[in-house]
């Protein structure tokens, strides 16, 4: 991004885009994003899948629902939760790829390398 462009993006952008970060910096809500990938699942299932209490996950969802990175739909007496925008996911899979590259670089830099040294 060039200089120019960094004035062309509103205050409003910036902090909506900021707001997304700092939702999915949250090692539950980004847990969370992760299990509803291509599914749709009520509180208990949510809970249950990563072990965590029902409160705790519903308390996330909230948030997660008030900024439109999840969805929920009624089904019968069930409220159903999924994702609501693909563009989340291609940031989380991208954020998950570079977290693994920078462990492969770290586990390189620390394996002992040898050198090809011939025999007498």
């Amino acid at each position: 991004m060039g200089e120019g462009k960094t004035r062309e993006l509103r205050p409003d952008i910036i902090n909506a885009a900021t707001k997304i970060f700092k939702l999915i910096g949250d090692p539950t809500r980004f847990l969370i994003l992760h299990v509803l990938e291509n599914r749709e699942l009520n509180v208990n299932a949510i809970a249950e899948e990563l072990d965590l209490e029902q409160s705790a996950v519903s308390h996330q969802l909230k948030k997660l629902r008030e900024a439109k990175l999840v969805k929920s739909r009624r089904s019968g007496k069930n409220i159903l939760y999924s994702q609501d925008d693909q563009h989340v996911y291609e940031i989380l899979h991208l954020a998950v790829e570079h977290a693994e590259h920078g462990r492969e670089d770290a586990q390189n830099e620390a394996e002992p390398r040898f050198e090809n040294k011939k025999q007498p």
